[in-house]
């Protein structure tokens, strides 16, 4: 449940605003004045904080900088009378969120509350994405890092970008995060209620490119049938992200190159110009320095983009962030599918710290959505994980395992049976090893591991004997349709190799 803090020397309207807040199952405390209000805060965790300006002792805006000394990431809404918007506007300066004026309706409140605690949330999952902002020198000073308390980094690398109006590039591999980025910037700054406006420059064709970013006239050319209003224009006041950038025509970069620098542009086929106002936020993955030297991508328009770049480093340079990005995911993923997993056994940690994520964070929330799948106990083993990921891992277990690590113990000893002419032989017999030797010689036992190991082999047999029929196997072998096509999906079994 989240924490709501009311602060108001008016009574009334504070238990107003309370029992409002109650209705929408927040958990609420109060405070009468800025001085109760902050040393509330200095002592127990809020979410987010409605506060009055105008009150005794300490007011809402000298509260509001001492809050945020405390603890930059508080989320403060401001309530002012239609006289003192002005304060209001002061206050939003100094890190407050959003101002209402009085009077208030519950539903007003409840929306702005939302919005700010959805604002907050993407940059929650931001910080996962451990952002490095390089402010354009080139020394330890001019850069912020992010690290294991990246949270308040990431509230101050937020706070520089989204109250200032000059375009951001975002740099970084394909998943890690350049939208996430970007919606964090845009949702927590002065444009927030304004629209974010998303265009893939890579997916949209080159001829029709321009069309989608500047619209076109009315017979502009064959197909143009009536007028379009292009992304920059239905942009306007808001923020346009244009992801992939760097796949853009060298004619389309002098055209953004004249609209960041000049506000206007001239749709297809008219003779007017566009006059707009709209913070651009570029990302790509591409090498610019490398295109620039080759005259793929225009210099001058690198450097419009890049006032303010961030950078976002690679999954695989952040291994310390792994547990906490799984930890994130299985919560999300409990709550997704009303699960319990508690987590990966030591082995299937150690697998995913050691993956070298080439798909990076979107890589990795893959891999532990698809191990929530196929999991059937309240743990993720190495087996739940995908094959890719699974057997490229270093001593991982598989079918091709060096038969020299395998210890020469009795194992389960059993036989397959040939069913087929009528009669029931012995068509051969195979041990089952459930042990393995370490680099150091140690015998290596685990009780899941061999579980698996069985589980799917008894699996294997059972189609084989039943020439893979799903029904037939499910009803000889005693196994629920629904466990069985679970399982076969879980190890990768395919029924056709055995019609």
């Amino acid at each position: 449940m989240q924490r709501v803090l009311v602060v108001d020397d008016d009574k009334v309207l504070q238990d107003s605003v309370r029992r409002a807040l109650e209705f929408h199952h927040f958990f609420v405390d109060v405070a009468d004045n800025g001085r109760e209000a902050v040393n509330k805060v200095y002592r127990e965790k809020y979410d987010l904080v409605v506060m009055d300006v105008n009150m005794p002792e300490m007011n809402g805006i000298e509260a509001l900088v001492e809050m945020k000394k405390n603890n930059p990431s508080i989320i403060v809404i401001i309530v002012t009378a239609y006289s003192n918007v002005q304060d209001a506007v002061k206050a939003v300066k100094e890190g407050a969120y959003n101002y209402l004026e009085k009077p208030i309706t519950s539903d007003n409140l409840v929306a702005l509350i939302k919005r700010a605690l959805k604002a907050r949330s993407l940059i929650e999952t931001m910080a996962f994405s451990a952002p490095q902002l390089s402010l354009g020198g080139g020394n330890k000073e001019d850069q912020f890092v992010g690290e294991s308390d990246v949270m308040k980094k990431v509230f101050g690398i937020i706070g520089k970008l989204a109250q200032v109006k000059t375009p951001v590039l975002i740099r970084g591999e394909s998943g890690t995060g350049k939208e996430l980025v970007a919606k964090a910037i845009h949702f927590n700054g002065s444009r927030k209620d304004e629209k974010f406006v998303t265009i893939n420059c890579a997916a949209i064709p080159e001829n029709l490119i321009e069309s989608e970013l500047f619209g076109h006239e009315k017979g502009a050319f064959t197909g143009a049938n009536e007028r379009k209003i292009g992304k920059f224009q239905y942009a306007n006041g808001g923020t346009l992200f244009l992801d992939e950038i760097g796949d853009v025509s060298q004619a389309m970069q002098v055209k953004l190159l004249r609209v960041l620098q000049e506000k206007t542009f001239t749709p297809i086929g008219g003779n007017r110009e566009v006059t707009v106002d709209v913070r651009v936020i570029a990302a790509s993955h591409k090498p610019f320095e490398k295109m620039i030297k080759e005259g793929t991508f225009r210099e001058d328009l690198f450097y419009r983009l890049n006032v303010l770049p961030v950078y976002l480093p690679p999954l695989r340079e952040r291994v310390s962030d792994i547990p906490h990005l799984i930890e994130y995911y299985l919560n999300y993923f409990n709550n997704i599918h009303n699960l319990q997993i508690k987590g990966l056994t030591e082995e299937g940690m150690k697998i995913l710290s050691n993956h070298k994520w080439p798909g990076n964070i979107r890589e990795l929330r893959n891999v532990i959505e698809h191990a929530f799948i196929i999991e059937s106990t309240d743990l993720i083993h190495p087996s739940s994980l995908p094959e890719s990921i699974y057997k490229s891992a270093p001593n991982s277990t598989d079918n091709n395992a060096d038969e020299s690590s395998m210890i020469d113990i009795q194992g389960i000893q059993n036989s397959v049976f040939d069913v087929e002419g009528g009669g029931v032989d012995i068509k051969d017999d195979y041990k089952f090893v459930f042990a393995t030797k370490t680099e150091n010689n140690d015998i290596k036992l685990d009780f899941q591991e061999a579980k698996d190991l069985f589980e799917k082999e008894f699996i294997v047999q059972a189609l084989k004997l039943n020439k893979g029929k799903i029904n037939q196997t499910a009803l000889k072998a005693n196994i629920p349709k629904k466990t069985l096509l679970r399982k076969i999906e879980k190890y990768g079994i395919s029924p056709k190799e055995f019609y």
